[in-house]
């Protein structure tokens, strides 16, 4: 089972109208009265929709192959509010949609494909990180001190940071998220993807992520979502058209080591995808001015 534990400030997650620079840190905060949804930011909205999972979450159990179960947006939930009160803005058209947290990524800062120094370095994200219930020995969890790079959002990140210079200029116009945000560990230590899980677990806990997926899209109103990889695609397109959402769903390559193509050149790839899908126009491009992305 997952743990119960809920990091207090998970109860005020509420933005403020003033813009700080750095996040408060949850001995700062205070819990704000409910507002109607029509008068939350997009950032209170999109973590309500979160919260709402981790409720759920909470219930399910999984069997072997599966010993060991993170979730950073219980324990590395400070960091996650930041990058969410920072970057989560009204207005955005673009989701960028990963499947699930890395163990050196996600899992240590609260950030989807949260390699350290990117979140630490152009993200500016801040927060304190605790640790899950039951840690495996080998997978240690030491948050925004974590010394251990994380590929796949080394490149992630190092990459909009070369095309967009500053975060400011990406987020205008997309947010990235993930469809899961629990990560799973066999009894080795080795990580365990979503399609890995034993059938039934996996469509019981990927049900739940497709109903919070269509409450993220609706709730922040963005036109198009690029799955990170084919899983992520896939999942998106199916359950979003279940659902009846009418938002466009693309992909792109996802950019783990483990990809033989993304070693060879992942960038050049995503830059060509990008391209074809009018997203790198909107990104090489400050004004906020821009139109809208074609739905079809």
């Amino acid at each position: 089972m997952l743990a119960d534990n809920i990091p207090a400030c998970q109860l005020a997650c509420g933005d403020e109208e003033e813009e700080k620079p750095l996040c408060e840190s949850k001995e700062q905060m205070s819990k704000p009265t409910p507002a109607p949804e029509s008068n939350m930011t997009a950032s209170s909205r999109f973590l309500q929709a979160e919260l709402e999972l981790n409720t759920h979450l909470r219930r399910l159990s999984f069997s072997e192959p599966v010993r060991y179960i993170y979730n950073p947006l219980e324990y590395a939930w400070d960091p996650h509010r930041c990058y969410a009160e920072t970057y989560c803005q009204d207005g955005q058209s673009i989701l960028f949609l990963g499947m699930n947290p890395g163990p050196f990524g996600m899992a240590q800062t609260g950030v989807p494909f949260g390699e350290v120094k990117s979140v630490v370095n152009w993200l500016k994200i801040t927060g304190e990180v605790g640790h899950p219930e039951d840690e495996h020995p080998k997978r240690r969890i030491t948050g925004l001190a974590c010394t251990q790079s994380e590929v796949s959002g080394a490149r992630f990140w190092g990459f909009f940071r070369k095309l967009c210079g500053e975060p400011a200029v990406f987020f205008r116009h997309c947010f990235v998220h993930n469809l899961c945000p629990l990560i799973f560990m066999s009894t080795s230590g080795k990580n365990l993807t979503p399609p890995e899980l034993p059938a039934a677990e996996r469509e019981a806990l990927l049900k739940l992520c497709d109903i919070a997926l269509c409450q993220v899209v609706e709730a922040l109103g963005v036109s198009m979502v690029i799955g990170v990889g084919k899983v992520a695609e896939q999942r998106a397109r199916r359950a979003l058209s279940a659902a009846g959402v009418n938002v466009r769903v693309e992909g792109i390559m996802h950019p783990s080591p483990r990809n033989p193509l993304a070693n060879k050149g992942w960038e050049a790839v995503a830059t060509a995808k990008l391209t074809e899908l009018g997203v790198l126009s909107l990104l090489n491009n400050t004004s906020p001015n821009q139109p809208p992305l074609p739905n079809q």
